[in-house]
């Protein structure tokens, strides 16, 4: 399908001046929105064909249009029965991956919590929203609709990366863009250096009154970490070295949802790091009405078996291979 998105950014397009923009949009609205052949565009245009062709890949390049292709999204309805009956959770989405890439899975997920989101959402929804590649990939499924009294807040720290993966703020900006609404951003680092600074920088009037304002959170969208090294957000992230990773698992960490670490059998874990990290709090989360946990591949199996455990997601999107690990987990653990 042809489909023309706001431009993004790319070295090709911060060379381009505006009337070369202008241009290279009027191309693209002509073929894209208008429908026009490359031909009926050249002779409007007073061009050549081949011209036009090399303009419509210049304005893919530096980001003028986008395209955008819909797959179908294909789910398991036994798998979420069973998941759904097994947990006792609110609602489940099983995507049905088949070959696709780690990527494009990850896409798709987005784009079925997105569905989701449209029974949820509407103009007077406070919205809570963490970070990582699940989050970002509901980011950037969200279609555009117009919703300005939604409020978007921050549920954790920045993570100080330009990366909009692992970046709570720029995670909030990108929702509340998609609603047309308004966000707040956490005015703290997710992670710093001893309990000493954390206490310091928790009771501050404005970091008490945005914990306060999470109390009211209708949904929230959080990710699912792993004490995997190799698809860790918090290394990835550079908030933590992979030894530290390493010995935050021998201490028995599954996983973690906004950096609260648990087992694989839902036990909240006290450990060095959690005396360290700002953010919302266990008893918060669990009192959220929707917490959707996002999160896919088989490193997420035991961390979203643990996430649930602990009544820190009561919502899961994610794929059939990885429900049916999550629940063979289940099964293990209960015959122990």
């Amino acid at each position: 399908m042809r489909d023309q998105h706001t431009p993004r950014q790319s070295p090709l397009s911060e060379m381009l001046d505006d009337k070369r923009y202008e241009f290279l949009a009027r191309v693209a609205s002509m073929y894209y929105e208008d429908n026009l052949t490359q031909s009926e565009v050249a002779r409007n245009l007073g061009y050549s064909r081949s011209a036009i062709s090399r303009f419509l890949t210049e304005a893919r390049d530096a980001g003028v249009v986008e395209i955008r292709i819909n797959h179908p999204l294909s789910r398991n309805n036994q798998l979420e029965r069973d998941l759904r009956n097994t947990f006792g959770l609110r609602d489940v989405r099983i995507l049905q991956r088949g070959g696709i890439s780690y990527p494009k899975m990850l896409a798709r997920l987005g784009r079925l919590t997105g569905q989701m989101l449209d029974g949820l959402i509407n103009e007077r929804t406070t919205l809570g929203v963490s970070y990582g590649t699940g989050v970002h990939a509901v980011a950037t499924a969200l279609r555009p609709t117009h919703y300005p009294g939604v409020k978007v807040i921050q549920l954790i720290g920045a993570s100080g990366t330009p990366d909009p993966q692992i970046d709570g703020p720029e995670l909030a900006q990108m929702f509340a863009r998609a609603y047309g609404g308004t966000y707040l951003a956490f005015p703290a680092p997710l992670l710093v250096d001893n309990e000493t600074i954390r206490n310091a920088i928790m009771s501050d009037s404005y970091v008490r009154d945005m914990l306060a304002l999470t109390r009211h959170i209708d949904v929230a969208i959080v990710g699912i970490g792993t004490t995997e090294v190799h698809k860790s957000g918090l290394v990835r992230a550079g908030h933590i070295p992979a030894d530290e990773l390493k010995e935050i698992a021998a201490q028995g960490a599954a996983g973690d949802v906004c950096a609260i670490h648990y087992s694989i059998d839902g036990e909240i874990l006290d450990l060095p790091i959690q005396h360290r990290t700002i953010g919302v709090g266990v008893d918060t989360l669990r009192e959220i009405p929707f917490v959707i946990g996002v999160a896919g591949g088989e490193a997420k199996a035991e961390a979203i078996h643990g996430a649930i455990r602990a009544g820190l997601v009561n919502v899961i999107v994610t794929d059939d291979v990885t429900a049916s690990l999550a629940l063979s987990v289940a099964i293990s653990r209960s015959e122990k």
